[in-house]
């Protein structure tokens, strides 16, 4: 079939929309029309080609409703809605331990721009274009997804709003929540209050966190932080930052979750640490650091990765969707919407940091006997 995609080549800062050939769903695939797709910081880099091959379609935030089964499978009907997540194998030791986010062949399902046979399910004038990004390739109207990538949710919800549990509200608050295991009256420090650290604080607060320390640049993110749960807040700028954050609670903080790319800040949530403190980390700094080794083995202290929020997307997004219900996880205050046609404006706006967390709405499909 013939869709419309948004397509990511070298050269350029921003996808651009074009019309791309879309096989049909393979054994154990899915159709999916895609409603809304969030744009992360991961797609930005990718644009960049740090992360997987181009021309490609990018998008991995993806919510949309069902509409052909591929042979075999059996966990959905036509017409589900799904939010979609990373893509994994189902059988290695990750996966039936129940956290994909570390399936033996995450890498090359999310980065390799194709199925693990090395076929891609879009192309332009016979030529291929890669595809299948973390299961999905979403900034599309339509995508051929894996079983596996798909989490049913009820159909009585806003799905224009749901994408974004799929990746980075998901890794925030599972970093808190499954990663890191914070309990009730434990303190936290996050650094970075985009849409990844301000679902960390809003975990914090849902599992009863005594002090949760924010840290930003921005005075109004800080602002936005202290309304999610935030019991304090400090400019990332300041001086002997560290000290000042382990002067909150006496001894510093139980754990920490460092969402930006910094050395120096990598350093800081570390040192900010109590004994036997865990500094977790959703991204890799951009230059060359090395942990200061012997505070981490005096102290106890741990240094954790953390992908995915170390969750399980089809337990985990239900979660968060009914604390969403009852009012206590706001993540739809993060989000600010651009139609599909704006991707280039939504792009900037993330990359400069005018919006938290864009997400981008697909047109309505066409109604029977109106031309498209």
């Amino acid at each position: 079939m013939l869709i419309k995609a948004a397509l990511s080549e070298s050269g350029k800062s921003a996808p651009e929309l074009v019309e791309l050939e879309l096989e049909e769903p393979r054994a154990g695939e899915m159709l999916v029309r895609i409603v809304a797709c969030g744009i992360c910081h991961t797609d930005l880099h990718a644009q960049a080609g740090r992360l997987a091959p181009l021309p490609i379609v990018l998008g991995h935030e993806g919510a949309g409703v069902v509409e052909k089964l591929g042979e075999g499978v059996t966990g959905f009907a036509v017409g589900d809605h799904v939010v979609l997540s990373g893509s994994s194998c189902g059988h290695c030791p990750s996966c039936e331990g129940n956290r994909p986010s570390y399936c033996d062949t995450a890498m090359p399902r999310i980065f390799g721009g194709g199925r693990m046979d090395r076929s891609t399910a879009l192309s332009r004038g016979g030529q291929a274009i890669h595809s299948h990004f973390f299961g999905q390739s979403s900034f599309a109207s339509h995508a051929v997804v894996p079983e596996r990538t798909a989490v049913k949710v009820p159909k009585d919800l806003p799905l224009e709003k749901l994408g974004p549990l799929g990746c980075g509200i998901i890794t925030g608050a599972g970093a808190v929540i499954e990663s890191l295991a914070l309990k009730p009256g434990q303190s936290i420090a996050i650094f970075g209050t985009g849409g990844v650290g301000l679902s960390a604080v809003m975990g914090a607060r849902l599992v009863g966190a005594q002090r949760i320390v924010a840290v930003d640049l921005s005075a109004q993110r800080l602002e936005l932080a202290r309304e999610f749960g935030a019991t304090d807040t400090l400019r990332g700028d300041e001086e002997d930052l560290a000290d000042k954050i382990r002067a909150i609670t006496g001894r510093g903080v139980d754990a920490s979750v460092n969402t930006t790319t910094a050395a120096p800040v990598f350093d800081t949530a570390m040192d900010c640490l109590a004994m036997r403190g865990t500094a977790a980390f959703v991204t890799a700094p951009r230059d060359d650091w090395q942990p200061a080794m012997f505070p981490m083995l005096s102290g106890g202290r741990s240094l954790k990765g953390v992908l995915g929020g170390d969750a399980a997307p089809r337990t985990f997004i239900p979660m968060l969707i009914e604390f969403w219900r009852q009012g206590r996880f706001p993540f739809d205050r993060l989000l600010t919407f651009y139609p599909f046609e704006e991707i280039g404006r939504a792009f900037e706006d993330a990359r400069t940091g005018r919006a938290i967390k864009p997400v981008l709405t697909m047109p309505a499909p066409a109604k029977e006997g109106e031309a498209e």
